[in-house]
């Protein structure tokens, strides 16, 4: 992962197609280290999660080029690599596990990022059911030593349909169910990436089966 990791690092630095297309075999190899990776990775969160199944990795990973018809960056290139295990893939809106490769920003994680507005209100008004059964998980010691907390993605006020002195309108405020945990340039190149990312996963693995019930209606 050391040259996965240099490429990222030199796009970084020379974004710019020029840049990209002398360097295209040093994509195509990283882009193949990280699909490996991928793949590895479905396999193992297999074990414990009945909800993902086999995937193609090319469905999990996503591209590299950026889409900037609508944005004022400009650089054609993302600066890492990524991939959504889930069912559907990284399209989906299901819950899943998540690793992100960038030198120095480099995360494994889970869970639905920005869910559309359906399933978001699913799981709110699961949430508003249940809310003990997510604070217990959320709370469990070996979940919170790898996940501390949600991401901080959240109204400021409650959202329609919920009263604001709801007991747990701090959950129910959230727009993603998201987590995330560091990991190391040093943990990736030595190789302990995949035993890290699958010790995260089987932590996360509950909270994910508990958005799992919430959608259920809707599937």
């Amino acid at each position: 992962m050391e040259k996965v990791l240099q490429f990222l690092g030199e796009l970084a630095e020379n974004n710019t197609r020029e840049w990209f297309e002398k360097n295209r075999d040093r994509y195509a190899k990283s882009r193949e280290k990280v699909l490996f990776i991928t793949e590895i990775l479905g396999n193992e969160i297999r074990k414990f999660d009945p909800e993902v199944p086999v995937l193609n990795p090319k469905d999990c990973m996503f591209r590299i080029f950026r889409d900037v018809r609508f944005s004022n960056d400009k650089r054609p290139y993302k600066t890492n690599f990524g991939s959504f295990i889930a069912k559907g893939g990284r399209k989906s809106q299901n819950p899943g596990y998540y690793f992100h490769i960038e030198p120095g920003k480099s995360f494994v994680g889970g869970g639905i990022y920005m869910p559309a507005a359906e399933p978001l209100k699913a799981i709110r008004k699961y949430i508003a059911r249940f809310p003990e059964e997510l604070t217990e998980l959320l709370n469990a010691p070996e979940f919170k030593s790898v996940f501390p907390e949600m991401l901080d993605d959240k109204l400021k006020t409650a959202p329609k349909g919920f009263p604001k002195d709801h007991a747990y309108i701090h959950l129910l405020r959230y727009k993603s169910f998201a987590f995330s945990a560091p990991v190391s340039d040093s943990k990736i190149v030595s190789g302990s990436f995949i035993d890290e990312a699958v010790n995260a996963y089987k932590q996360l693995h509950r909270v994910n089966a508990y958005l799992y019930d919430s959608l259920r209606d809707i599937k």
